[in-house]
């Protein structure tokens, strides 16, 4: 039975410490395991991680990734002049028209209509944004442009 009197490690858990510097049959007298001379076998020798001697440490030396503010930019749905054509005479075209056109994927897409294509019907468009040229070629044809 054990008690507090006859308790002992389990056979094989402890090992001796390493017995340094107790004459060479030891196999680690003399410099105990150190080598000969050098930062390392001086006392205190040693050198902080990434430490390469002077020279410009590796994560100086890398380049730097995985930061981006992308997120901030305001993600446009491009939407072409010639995409709308599909749209009857006089159509409001605006999200909702897009989404059930499949030309954007959801409601919440920031649409821009880029001057891609010829117009060829009178619409009415209610987008996000619309560029100068493309404007111009909406109400040329007599339709109307309203940006919000």
């Amino acid at each position: 039975m054990k008690d507090l009197s006859n308790l002992a490690p389990a056979p094989g858990s402890n090992h001796a410490p390493k017995r340094l510097g107790r004459g060479i049959g030891s196999g680690l007298g003399k410099t105990a395991g150190k080598g000969h001379k050098g930062q390392k076998a001086r006392s205190g020798g040693t050198v902080r991680v990434g430490f390469e001697g002077g020279q410009t440490p590796m994560h100086k030396r890398i380049p730097k990734f995985g930061f981006s503010n992308d997120h901030r930019k305001i993600q446009y749905t491009i939407v072409s002049l010639s995409d709308l054509n599909t749209a009857s005479e006089g159509q409001l075209v605006d999200s909702a028209w897009l989404l059930k056109a499949g030309l954007i994927r959801n409601l919440d897409a920031v649409v821009k209509v880029l001057n891609n294509g010829k117009l060829e019907k009178k619409l009415s468009l209610k987008v996000a944004k619309i560029s100068a040229a493309a404007k111009e070629q909406v109400v040329k044809l007599g339709g109307s442009v309203e940006e919000n």
